[in-house]
């Protein structure tokens, strides 16, 4: 899954059927599976002492905000494949390889798209965060600099950029 400047997110179709499945089983049993769960630490007794019951109903509300994110997402999305980048410049739902500093010893290649899209085969970076912000528009061969948590500023040298095949 990838998103361009339009807030389009892409997905492609294998990612959008788990998605949508994983929706309808929050929506369906795992809604009754945790009405279930309340009701019976409900019986219990006394709610304010009842640390079952508080925890199912945080477990509820997890829940909830996963439904909410997962509907978000899948109304804003296309399926096929993004955009690619015409002038060669990094885009999201590519893979891409930095070197920190200009070190070409310490290298990292990440696909940049957001987590859904995430694969254990590749480290990936949402196009939102402080690096993938920050490599967005570059080619290969250009620096890129991107805000480290504590307020300073990285510089990295982009060695490679290729579309995603996964």
């Amino acid at each position: 899954m990838t998103q361009t400047s339009e807030n389009v997110t892409w997905l492609t179709q294998e990612a959008y059927n788990k998605l949508k499945d994983e929706l309808e089983y929050l929506t369906g049993p795992a809604r009754t599976e945790i009405a279930a769960k309340i009701a019976a630490a409900r019986e219990e007794g006394d709610l304010r002492e009842n640390g079952g019951y508080h925890a199912a109903k945080e477990e509820q509300g997890k829940q909830e905000l996963r439904v909410r994110q997962l509907t978000q997402l899948l109304e804003n999305a296309k399926v096929g494949e993004a955009p690619t980048s015409t002038d060669g410049a990094v885009a999201p739902g590519m893979v891409v390889t930095i070197a920190f500093d200009g070190d070409e010893d310490d290298t990292l290649t990440f696909l940049l798209a957001s987590r859904e899209y995430a694969s254990a085969d590749i480290e990936t970076y949402s196009p939102q965060s402080p690096l993938g912000a920050g490599v967005i528009g570059h080619k290969v061969g250009e620096d890129a600099e991107y805000e480290l948590p504590n307020g300073k500023k990285a510089s990295v040298k982009i060695l490679k950029a290729e579309p995603y095949s996964g």
